[in-house]
C-alpha cells in the first residue's frame, strides 16, 4: 500500500505474500511510473523487516538499487504505533470495505483491490486524521525521556 494523504491518492500491489522483493518493486513503481521526475520521495513506512533498503539491494544490479536508494528519505512508525500509519488506516478502511469476507482466489482479490482503489482514487478519498500533537504527547508519554 503506497498512498499519498494530501492528494487521496494511493497505489496498491498484491502479491501472495510479503516479501522484500515485492517490496522493492513497489519502491521501483513508485520511482520510475508514479514519481520519474521526483528528486526526492518521501517514505513514511512501518517497520516491517522487509521494508529496507537491503531488499532494494537484494532485488537489484547494485547501480539500480543504488540509484532508487538515493532518491528516498525513509521515516519510520514508531514500533508500536501503526495506528500513526496512514497506509495501515487505508488498509484498514480497505478491509473492512471489500476484504473481509472471503475472496478464493489471488486473481480475485487483485480485481477486487483494484476495483476499490480506483474508486477510492476518483473520489481522493483521504485520511481523517485526528491525532493531534497535544493528544500524542499524552499518548506516547512513556516513550519520552525523563529529565
Amino acid at each position: 500500500m503506497m498512498f499519498e494523504p494530501l492528494s487521496g491518492r494511493r497505489e496498491v500491489k498484491v502479491t501472495e505474500r510479503r516479501a522484500g522483493n515485492g517490496f522493492a518493486q513497489c519502491v521501483r513503481d513508485l520511482a520510475e511510473m508514479h514519481y520519474p521526475g521526483a528528486e526526492k520521495i518521501v517514505l513514511a513506512m512501518d517497520n516491517l523487516n522487509t521494508h529496507t533498503l537491503a531488499s532494494l539491494h537484494a532485488t537489484f544490479k547494485p547501480e539500480a538499487a543504488l540509484r532508487l536508494a538515493q532518491r528516498l528519505e525513509i521515516h519510520n512508525a514508531p514500533k508500536h504505533g501503526s495506528w500513526l500509519n496512514m497506509a495501515e488506516v487505508e488498509i484498514g478502511a480497505m478491509s473492512r470495505q471489500c476484504l473481509g469476507r472471503g475472496i478464493p482466489s489471488l486473481e480475485e482479490m487483485v480485481n477486487e483491490v483494484k476495483s476499490r482503489v480506483a474508486q477510492r482514487n476518483s473520489t481522493k478519498t483521504t485520511v481523517r486524521w485526528q491525532f493531534a500533537t497535544a493528544d500524542a504527547r499524552i499518548k506516547l508519554q512513556h516513550l519520552y525521556p525523563r529529565v
